[in-house]
């Protein structure tokens, strides 16, 4: 283990308790952005990332439009940061009105090579509480990666399965990756900033974000089968999508419809996002 390594390993079993209430509007100004119509009572599966957002100062921030590391999460001097996917299993629906609180703890760090040059992924339990209720447990996966460098081949992507049951196509342009972002209140300027990210980062364009696109995987189970109960979700982002194009989101459930599988796909029919839901 390099000494970096062992340095980031201070950051293990670290913790952060935040509390938030629970209120109406972000519910309101997300279901305009999708296009839906909410109860407004409950919060949806997923829906709950619209709370515990992160307020740093400006002085705290750092060159990506993040806070700058080295607070809660650890200090990784890698540029760039994705979230990467997570395990999500949902006890009881977080309600407006309710104040909850979330348990954050630092569960992994692992340092390694890939192809593309050094990695260091970040996985992130959260617990979810309101009313002396356990709501949502989470386990959040980050990624961080090294800049492009010149002449690399790029990874070969992989196309996406055909013959879903369920698809609806997204159309992405930086109006709704504006409005994500300010609902998320997440200044990372790979997602609004398209100066930043084709000069700075190497992406050919505004990155859609990856909970947006599980947002929309999950939404699509809601609109197919909208009396059913996610019981768990566990995605993994396999792929930048970019605005600008058209991606669409799949499914295909299991003979019983207890499991739907669920994957995105760019315009150019590459997997961009794999996902499994699994309903109560």
């Amino acid at each position: 283990m390099s000494a970096a390594s062992e340095k980031l390993d201070d950051w293990l079993n670290k913790e952060a308790v935040t509390e938030d209430d629970i209120t109406a509007f972000p519910l309101t100004a997300l279901a305009a952005t999708l296009d839906r119509e909410e109860n407004g009572a409950t919060v949806p599966p997923l829906w709950h990332w619209l709370y515990f957002l992160p307020a740093a100062p400006m002085s705290e921030v750092g060159a990506d439009g993040h806070p700058k590391r080295g607070g809660f999460l650890p200090p990784v001097p890698l540029p760039r940061r994705m979230w990467a996917g997570g395990r999500l299993t949902f006890h009881a629906p977080l309600k407006v009105g309710e104040r909850a609180t979330r348990i954050s703890t630092i569960a992994n760090i692992e340092d390694k090579t890939g192809r593309s040059g050094r990695l260091v992924f970040v996985t992130v339990q959260h617990t979810i509480e309101a009313g002396g209720e356990l709501k949502i447990e989470e386990e959040h996966d980050i990624v961080y990666r090294d800049a492009p460098q010149e002449g690399a081949r790029p990874q070969q992507p992989q196309l996406a399965p055909q013959g879903e049951t369920w698809h609806r196509t997204i159309d992405t342009d930086a109006v709704l990756l504006f409005r994500y972002s300010a609902l998320t209140f997440n200044g990372h300027r790979i997602h609004y900033d398209y100066p930043y990210v084709t000069q700075i980062e190497g992406y050919p364009g505004l990155v859609v974000h990856g909970p947006l696109i599980a947002t929309l995987l999950v939404d699509l189970v809601r609109r197919e089968q909208p009396e059913a109960t996610l019981q768990s979700f566990a995605f993994r982002a396999l792929r930048p999508t970019f605005a600008g194009q058209p991606f669409t989101v799949c499914g295909q459930p299991s003979a019983d419809g207890k499991t739907i599988e669920l994957w995105a796909k760019d315009h150019e029919g590459y997997l961009t996002m794999r996902a499994t839901a699994t309903l109560a």
